[in-house]
Parts: structure tokens; C-alpha cells; sequence
């Protein structure tokens, strides 16, 4: 059956957090943190950055998307304006039939 007792504590100190000010390190130390650090830095901006990339995309796709819609309705009212003068040329020139 299995154990009940609580798990053991490990022995090895691995990845526990420091603080620099408060913990007297050696130079080598703190070089190799400073080196995990700008590791990590370059990962998250690497990330970043390729986030970044595709928002600015896809926010660039939607306002061109808008400015084109745009244009293509302010185009399709020229078309119905035209379509209108049209329209009342005809029945100004068209044979009346009122009672005058």
C-alpha cells in the first residue's frame, strides 16, 4: 500500500530565488545570473515580437478592409445618384397624363 507519511523535503537546493542585494555572491555568481537573465529576456521578446508582428497584421488588415469598404460604398452611391437623374430625366421628358 502506499506510504502516508508526508513527502520529504529535498535536499538539494535547486532553483530557489535569492536576493542579490541580500545574499553576498561572488562575481562568477553573479555573471552567470546576469547571463540566465538576458537568456530568458531574449526568449520573452522573441515572443513578444512575434506577437506583436501579427496584432499589428491583423489590425492593419481590418482598417484596410474598412478604407476599402469605403470607397466601395461611396462608389455604389454615385451609381444609385446617377440611376436617380436618370430616373427623373425620364419623367420629365415622358408623356404627361394629367388632366391639364
Amino acid at each position: 500500500m502506499a506510504d502516508k507519511t508526508a513527502p520529504k523535503e529535498p535536499s538539494a537546493r535547486v532553483a530557489t530565488r535569492i536576493d542579490p542585494s541580500k545574499e553576498e555572491l561572488s562575481r562568477e555568481q553573479m555573471h552567470f545570473m546576469r547571463q540566465v537573465e538576458l537568456a530568458q529576456w531574449k526568449k520573452k521578446t522573441q515572443t513578444l515580437r512575434t506577437r506583436n508582428v501579427v496584432t499589428g497584421i491583423a489590425i492593419g488588415a481590418l482598417v484596410m478592409g474598412i478604407y476599402g469598404y469605403t470607397f466601395y460604398s461611396v462608389a455604389q452611391e454615385r451609381i444609385m445618384d446617377e440611376m436617380d437623374e436618370e430616373a427623373k430625366r425620364a419623367r420629365l421628358l415622358g408623356a404627361k397624363t394629367g388632366g391639364n
